[in-house]
């Protein structure tokens, strides 16, 4: 798999990243496991990956740090992303993108993952209470100081985008958003427009739309699932892959959230498939 840009002034990382958001059951959670999937994904080329410190209350990261420090791959062979920005409260859900909560968060992180800096770091979700000059200068801080590398925002709208950037002195290298076949409400809000725009490219988190793609049984589902089928024959793919291959030709980074190596290989194969425009569009009006 070949190595883009995630913006102008951001890393070059994988076309597509793999992300451990939906291992979430003990099965999974070991760290032999863990290390199997690093090094097969960086068999196909995948050399960046995606982590929250919500992802298993942060013991993903620390079953990822463990593989680091088994040294089975070299830490300058990856790039980390990782977020930080909500609190449990109970059964409630805080957003917190003060200094004190981000920068406590990275401390956590570094730990966990037995590294001295994170590549990328993304705030998970807008906080409305901001205090966009504090938060702004807490992040140069942690650049300045060698913990973070980059900046990145996750599922924040343009406006909200905007107010942090205009704050800040380092871009916002990428936005984390949903976007697939099924869910294109950033291609209509103008939040890919305004990303693009910035010189950049979204990370795409559910890119199979949680398997509705694949499994899904409302009209939209079939009627996408038969044009995604039809375009799939004529290049000798099959759904999964045409439908991340719809992502790459809108310039979106596809992010693996799936622990089944035949899921990962769909993903990472499906860039070598080179959508026309009349296929993309195709697709594009069966969601229509």
């Amino acid at each position: 798999m070949e190595k883009v840009y995630i913006s102008e002034s951001g890393p070059e990382v994988s076309a597509a990243i793999y992300s451990f958001w939906r291992w979430n059951t003990s099965a999974l959670n070991s760290a032999k496991k863990v290390e199997d999937i690093i090094n097969y994904n960086l068999q196909l080329g995948v050399n960046t990956f995606d982590h929250s410190n919500q992802y298993g209350d942060g013991k993903i990261e620390e079953l990822f740090g463990t593989a680091i420090k088994n040294k089975s791959f070299k830490r300058e062979e990856i790039i980390i992303s990782t977020k930080a920005g909500i609190k449990s409260a109970g059964r409630e859900k805080i957003y917190d993108l003060s200094p004190e909560h981000l920068i406590k968060s990275v401390d956590d992180s570094l730990k966990r993952l037995k590294t001295d800096y994170i590549d990328i770091f993304l705030l998970e979700h807008f906080d409305p209470l901001i205090q966009a000059e504090e938060t702004a200068s807490a992040l140069i801080k942690l650049i300045l100081n060698g913990k973070i590398k980059f900046i990145g925002v996750s599922n924040f709208n343009v406006f909200q985008h905007r107010l942090l950037a205009s704050r800040l002195t380092q871009p916002i290298i990428t936005n984390h958003i949903e976007l697939s076949v099924l869910n294109t409400s950033a291609i209509d809000d103008g939040r890919l427009d305004f990303i693009k725009e910035q010189y950049s490219k979204p990370m795409a988190w559910a890119p199979l739309a949680g398997g509705k793609i694949l499994n899904g049984k409302d009209s939209k589902s079939v009627k996408v699932r038969r044009a995604l089928a039809d375009i799939a024959k004529k290049h000798g793919a099959n759904v999964e892959q045409t439908a991340v291959a719809w992502l790459y030709k809108l310039g979106a980074l596809p992010i693996i959230g799936s622990p089944e190596k035949s899921r990962i290989l769909n993903a990472a194969s499906a860039y070598s498939i080179h959508l026309s425009n009349e296929e993309w569009y195709k697709i594009y009006n069966a969601t229509k």
